[in-house]
């Protein structure tokens, strides 16, 4: 399972309503929102695969257009969580829990 967490750091706040696609390959797999918390709880509509997955955030910045990340995907039985925190002009993220 791939989930999200998406904070603008600038405010202090989640940052609801932003759309993440989730893609493997050139596949997309899944799009969703982030909700009024900030969150997608569940990205992966499938069962997970091992390989590469690749995550596109599109922020409400004035600089940002979207924000792409890969992931490898090494067990699929594990959750995979992916937090963004994004500002005007910088953005971070890490692996969660």
């Amino acid at each position: 399972m791939i989930s999200t967490h998406v904070l603008d750091t600038e405010r202090g706040l989640p940052a609801g309503g932003v759309r993440v696609e989730l893609h493997r390959g050139e596949t997309l797999l899944a799009v969703a929102e982030t909700n009024d918390d900030g969150r997608i709880a569940e990205l992966s509509p499938e069962p997970l695969e091992t390989g590469l997955y690749r995550l596109v955030f599109h922020p409400p910045s004035p600089f940002f257009r979207s924000v792409e990340l890969e992931i490898a995907v090494d067990d699929p039985r594990r959750h995979y969580h992916v937090p963004l925190l994004i500002a005007p002009y910088s953005c971070s993220t890490y692996r969660g829990t």
